[in-house]
């Protein structure tokens, strides 16, 4: 197996281990609970690199399927499943583009009253959380590490600083489906590739919580708003060649 995935490109890669463990957690291989090889092992196991690695993780975590605890592992979650009856790794492109693009729409109406809230209400500490965010995700950028995890946060952090329980638990609800490369390689999507795509997120990611922090709240609103249109907008046309 090392030798035939080696001489894949990186996506098939990642993907490959993904399969791999989605197979042997659904069989029972690994249980509830069951704490993955590390990183090295893993690296051994597969002839990959630490980048291909986590990005299958990466990829197991915002399925639903994994959960890392830091500085302790990465662990099968009990019952772990995708949320909102999202379609499986096996559906076409087309389909998951379609689904992609119907929680973006709904993630508008909500994402943009909740940044407009959080401008209101917001607390130092919840503005810090917010920055903190922001400083994960540029890291991971440019270490080609996991994005998923802090841009996640980012929103959740959002959520929370609307002071409003309701919200942070319909993101929960939401799950993996909040961020979309998720399902979707959408740094495809970006003519230059990955950094000039999530370079685009950071950005607007910015926008809206200097907003925020100014505690303007239609400003926030807007650029909330933006960023996620021009997410949905990107995989609209995605879906429209997938169509062609």
């Amino acid at each position: 197996m090392p030798s035939t995935l080696a001489r894949r490109r990186p996506r098939p890669l990642a993907v490959g281990l993904v399969d791999s463990f989605s197979a042997r957690i659904a069989d029972a291989r690994l249980g509830p609970g069951a704490k993955l090889p590390t990183e090295a092992a893993l690296m051994a196991e597969f002839g990959v690199s630490r980048t291909v690695v986590r990005e299958a993780l990466s990829k197991l975590q915002a399925s639903g399927l994994v959960e890392t605890r830091h500085g302790v592992g990465t662990f099968v979650r009990e019952g772990g499943t995708r949320s909102l009856g999202l379609a499986g790794a096996g559906a076409g492109q087309a389909a998951a583009l379609l689904d992609v693009v119907a929680v973006l729409e709904l993630r508008l109406g909500l994402e943009g009253e909740a940044a407009a809230l959080a401008a209101v209400r917001r607390s130092r500490a919840q503005l810090a959380a917010m920055r903190s965010a922001q400083v994960d995700l540029l890291a991971a950028i440019a270490a080609g590490g996991d994005t998923f995890t802090p841009d996640r946060r980012l929103h959740q952090e959002i959520a929370a600083a609307t002071c409003n329980a309701h919200f942070v638990e319909l993101l929960n609800v939401l799950g993996a489906a909040l961020i979309p490369r998720a399902r979707i390689n959408t740094p495809a999507l970006a003519p230059s590739g990955r950094l000039e795509y999530l370079g685009m997120v950071h950005t607007e990611h910015g926008s809206i919580v200097n907003a925020i922090a100014n505690r303007d709240p239609e400003a926030a609103r807007a650029a909330m708003r933006t960023h996620l249109s021009n997410s949905r907008d990107r995989l609209r046309r995605a879906q429209q060649a997938a169509a062609l």
